[in-house]
C-alpha cells in the first residue's frame, strides 16, 4: 500500500541557516504520526511544508501518490488546525464551519450534512449559534478542529493545537483527538513539544533535533529502546538517569559498582569501552524490592517531592543527579539513606563518542 504522505529528501534553508536536512518520512494510510521535539527542531516547519505554507529548498512531497510539492494549500486535500484558533470573531460557530465550504461552492445540502456530522463528533451542537467570544478555550479549539473536519479530507495536520489550553483542558481534548482518530481513521500528523501528548496519541513518533529525525518508532520502542542518548533524555519525566561507566567483558563498571549485563539486549554486542549507562527513575526499585534486585546500592535523599500517588526522590550517585520514584506517600526526609536497586535489563547504554545505543 502506498503511503498517505511521503516526504522525500526535503531540505529547507532560510539564508545560510539549514532548518530541514535531507529529511525522508513515509506516513501510512490512517496513521497517527506525531512530530516531537523542542522549540527550533524543525517540526512545525516540516508541517508547514506538507501544508504548502512553506516551499522546500529541495525534495518532494507526495499526498496519496500525487506530487504536491508546488501545489497550493487548497489543492492538497488537507485540513489544518493551528495553535491559535484563528476563528472569525464576527461569525457564529456555524458561520466559521461553513465559510470555507461556501467559498468552495459546495452544495447547501452537503454543507448542512458535513456541519451536522462535525458538530456531532465534536459535541458542539449547542454552540452553533454562539460567537467565539462566548466560548471557552476548549470549545474554540473544538470549533477549529471542526473547521478542518468539514473539509472532508484524507489528511489532517495539527500544529500544537493544545498548547494554549490549561492542563485539565489539554488532557480532556487530548482524549477527544484520540477518539476522533479512532472514529475517522484518517491520516493525522500532529506537532507537539509535549511528550505526554506524543506518547498517548501516536501510532509512531518522529523525534526531531536540528532538522533531522533522531528516531522514528512506536511509543513503546521510543520509551524502552531509545536509539541515542538525546532521545533517551528527551522522553520521560523526570528524564532518564545517566552514569558514566566502562563496558568490558560483559560487565559495566560504574565507579566501584560492577553491573552484569546478562539480561540486556545489545544492538552492538562487540562494543567495549566508555559508555553512558541510563536507567529511568520509574525502573529504580526501593524498599523490600530493592533487596532482591540484581544490582543494589544506597542513595542519600537530597530532595523529596511528595506527589500524592507517588513520591519523587532526588539524590546523587557518583557525582551525577539521580532520581527515583517511591510508591504511595512514602515517609522520607532529606538526608535519609535509602536502599535502592535495579535490573540492568531495563537499562539503556550508549557509547560516549556518538551517543548511539549499544
Amino acid at each position: 500500500m502506498q503511503p498517505s504522505v511521503s516526504i522525500q529528501n526535503i531540505k529547507l534553508d532560510f539564508g545560510n541557516v539549514s532548518v530541514l536536512k535531507d529529511l525522508n518520512l513515509d506516513i501510512g494510510q490512517g496513521e497517527f504520526l506525531v512530530l516531537l521535539g523542542s522549540s527550533g527542531c524543525g517540526k512545525s516547519t516540516l508541517l508547514n511544508c506538507i501544508a504548502g505554507l512553506l516551499e522546500p529548498t529541495e525534495g518532494s512531497i507526495f499526498i496519496n501518490g500525487e506530487n504536491v510539492t508546488w501545489a497550493e494549500p487548497s489543492e492538497r486535500g488537507i485540513g489544518m488546525v493551528f495553535q491559535s484558533y484563528a476563528l472569525y470573531p464576527q461569525m457564529t460557530v456555524e458561520g466559521n464551519l461553513t465559510f470555507g465550504l461556501k467559498n468552495a461552492k459546495v452544495a447547501k445540502d452537503e454543507i448542512k450534512r458535513r456541519v451536522a456530522r462535525a458538530a456531532s463528533i465534536l459535541q458542539i451542537e449547542p454552540l452553533l449559534k454562539r460567537k467565539p467570544a462566548a466560548l471557552s478555550g476548549g470549545q474554540r479549539q473544538r470549533v477549529a478542529i471542526g473547521r478542518a473536519l468539514v473539509r472532508d479530507v484524507d489528511v489532517f495536520l495539527f500544529d500544537e493545537p493544545l498548547s494554549n489550553l490549561d492542563a485539565k483542558l489539554r488532557a480532556d481534548l487530548r482524549v477527544e483527538i484520540k477518539r476522533l482518530h479512532q472514529t475517522l481513521k484518517n491520516t493525522m500528523i500532529y506537532v507537539t513539544h509535549d511528550q505526554v501528548e506524543a506518547m498517548t496519541l501516536a501510532d509512531r513518533i518522529a523525534i526531531m533535533k536540528g532538522g533531522v529525525v533522531m528516531q522514528l518508532a512506536a511509543p513503546g520502542v521510543i520509551y524502552n529502546k531509545p536509539a541515542n542518548k538525546y532521545v533517551a533524555d528527551f522522553i520521560g519525566s523526570p528524564s532518564m538517569n545517566f552514569l558514566e561507566g566502562t563496558l568490558s567483558n560483559g560487565q559495566v563498571a560504574l565507579g566501584d559498582l560492577m553491573v552484569p549485563t546478562g539480561g540486556y539486549e545489545f544492538c552492538r554486542p562487540a562494543y567495549q569501552g566508555p559508555i553512558w549507562f541510563g536507567i529511568r527513575p520509574e525502573h529504580i526499585l526501593t524498599g523490600n524490592a530493592a533487596l532482591d534486585a540484581p544490582v543494589k546500592l544506597q542513595a542519600r535523599a537530597d530532595l523529596v517531592e511528595p506527589m500524592g500517588a507517588e513520591t519523587l526522590i532526588w539524590s546523587t550517585v557518583h557525582g551525577r543527579p539521580f532520581r527515583f520514584r517511591m510508591e504511595g506517600q512514602a515517609v522520607v526526609a532529606p538526608g535519609d539513606t535509602l536502599d535502592i536497586g535495579f535490573d540492568p535489563a531495563r537499562a539503556s547504554m550508549f557509547d560516549t563518542a556518538e551517543e548511539l545505543r549499544i
